[in-house]
């Protein structure tokens, strides 16, 4: 009975790093980035002929302004993630300082990856009134590590990116 007990003790000490490993932090962001739809624009003043969308890995830029107070993200090794952000609004237009009724979801990119190939969180969550969001979720397919050159993204249920994280 003694030697069972230390046999099951000694694996469970073994397999513990393993287990620990694979729940261990990946990535963590802090702040957050709200979306300028255009990067520059050329032409002679007062107006821009030519506008360059602010593309971001493939990804478009929505028609207009998001502002996001406070954005925080941890994302675990095996593909967990969690993200708290805070009024991500549109800062701009007619309906300027609401949340538009939107729903959004976080993808993450590593190594340099552009659309399509974003490991994406859980189906999308409401924007609160305030633009409070909370995501808990599992990124599929699990991201690869290490996560070189990581970019965050707040994406809408559309597709378009409305904040990114600030890699911490």
């Amino acid at each position: 009975m003694k030697k069972a007990l230390s046999a099951c003790l000694f694996s469970a000490v073994l397999l513990f790093p393993f287990a620990a490993s694979a729940q261990g932090p990946l990535v963590r962001f802090d702040g957050g980035i709200g979306v300028i739809p255009v990067s520059s624009g050329v032409g002679i003043a007062p107006t821009a002929e030519i506008v360059n969308r602010n593309i971001v890995r493939g990804v478009q830029p929505p028609g207009q302004i998001w502002v996001i107070s406070r954005l925080t993200a941890d994302i675990k090794t095996d593909g967990r993630i969690s993200v708290d952000g805070r009024g991500l609004l549109l800062g701009g237009g007619n309906n300027i300082g609401t949340n538009a009724n939107q729903s959004v979801f976080a993808s993450l990119f590593c190594n340099g990856a552009v659309a399509p190939n974003s490991i994406d969180s859980s189906p999308p969550v409401p924007l609160e009134a305030n633009g409070d969001f909370r995501i808990d979720g599992v990124l599929s397919p699990p991201p690869p590590t290490p996560c070189a050159n990581p970019v965050l993204l707040i994406r809408s249920g559309g597709g378009a990116w409305f904040a990114a994280g600030i890699p911490k």
